[in-house]
């Protein structure tokens, strides 16, 4: 791989022990975890140990006080191998802790934080609902204030990190007030798993991120104190929003480690199949293939690196995260499918794991805003320059 401007040494060393870690822990397991649904608690705590919980977390508060580049990279290596752990990380640092540590106050940072930076607890980010994906502003949950506690009602569906045991909440976006003028006043609150009257289901039933904790919440009368207030009353939609283009970032890494690691599958691939006496890679249009797919993944990369860049130079990147977020969805989705094209009809069994590749590449055009949706966003960069 060509040195990349964007990287140090530091995260070259980064990126080769997270490549081994995932090699040699994850790896031997992926396929059975996904086979199975199941969501590994050990492997999980295996992750927290090699220091991937809370990544970008200032140490003071139990994290490791990286650089977003860093968590890029470590989300990266993690898709090249299995996305369903990948998701696991970028869920839990993107949309669980960093809103925590961003709009928390100083006593709940203290309080929440340095559980969730050892890989003991998950943490979710409560805000799609049945009738509200794209249009977050779609929400029906409600909290009303009453003396002194926040009343939720409601549900939530599609939330990473959820419902395992090793869940310890979720950040809630509710509809806390509607105003003279018809609009929603939505505000974040803080909701602890054993609270009465919350609780989680897990998804079943998944063709992606198998291994992954996906679920649903479901709220009755859930009571929990007005301190539980993440910044702000009516403040809710922004700092969810706000959350959102640091997860773009994170998509993007998933999409494209997943490609990365389809593409070196088919290239490994193609040089050992042989048809009509010969390596299917001395094939024009196999060698093609696999050229459009190394230049697509190396375009990704320098746009996602340069959204990162961007963040950890304190300018100003949403455009650039949708941008990297759109793309790189697009180039995992492109290479997953022209892998299975190499593989031919073995590409269809799950005994080869670029089948389980191609189903995981589908959710990074839906998860964290469709492509629609990026598109959406970035057109209104664009216009308004």
């Amino acid at each position: 791989m060509i040195k990349n401007p964007y990287l140090t040494e530091e995260h070259d060393m980064l990126r080769k022990s997270v490549r081994d870690f995932a090699e040699r822990e994850i790896k031997p397991l992926a396929q059975e975890l996904d086979e199975k649904g199941v969501f590994s608690i050990e492997l999980t705590k295996k992750m927290g140990d090699m220091g991937l919980f809370g990544m970008t977390i200032p140490q003071e508060y139990g994290g490791q006080g990286l650089d977003n580049m860093s968590y890029v990279i470590a989300v990266e290596e993690l898709a090249r191998v299995d996305s369903s752990q990948a998701a696991t990380i970028a869920a839990h640092n993107s949309l669980g802790v960093n809103p925590l540590y961003n709009f928390g106050t100083e006593e709940q940072r203290r309080k929440y934080i340095p559980q969730l930076c050892t890989g003991e607890h998950t943490w979710a980010f409560g805000l799609t609902e049945p009738n509200a994906g794209s249009d977050s502003r779609g929400s029906k949950t409600t909290a009303k204030l009453e003396n002194d506690e926040w009343i939720i009602n409601g549900s939530k569906i599609f939330i990473t990190n959820g419902a395992s045991e090793i869940s310890a909440g979720a950040l809630v976006q509710a509809v806390s007030d509607v105003l003279p003028d018809g609009k929603k006043e939505f505000t974040t609150i803080i909701v602890e798993k054993d609270t009465p009257g919350f609780t989680r289901n897990f998804l079943h039933g998944k063709m992606v991120w198998r291994a992954s904790d996906t679920s649903e919440l479901f709220f009755d009368n859930v009571r929990v104190p007005k301190e539980n207030l993440l910044g702000e009353v009516g403040k809710g939609s922004k700092i969810m929003l706000n959350t959102l283009d640091g997860g773009r970032l994170s998509i993007g890494a998933m999409g494209l480690g997943l490609a990365q690691g389809a593409y070196e599958m088919a290239l490994q691939y193609s040089k050992e199949r042989k048809q009509f006496g010969k390596p299917i890679s001395a094939f024009q249009i196999t060698a093609f293939k696999l050229a459009d797919m190394a230049t697509k993944i190396e375009a990704a990369r320098h746009l996602l690196y340069h959204a990162t860049w961007l963040k950890d130079n304190k300018l100003a990147y949403g455009k650039e995260a949708a941008m990297a977020k759109l793309y790189c969805s697009e180039v995992a989705k492109d290479v997953a499918d022209e892998a299975v094209q190499i593989f031919g009809g073995y590409g269809l069994m799950k005994d080869y794991q670029i089948e389980r590749f191609f189903r995981d590449q589908k959710l990074l055009q839906v998860g964290e805003g469709t492509s629609e949706i990026q598109r959406l966003v970035i057109s209104r960069y664009v216009l308004n320059e």
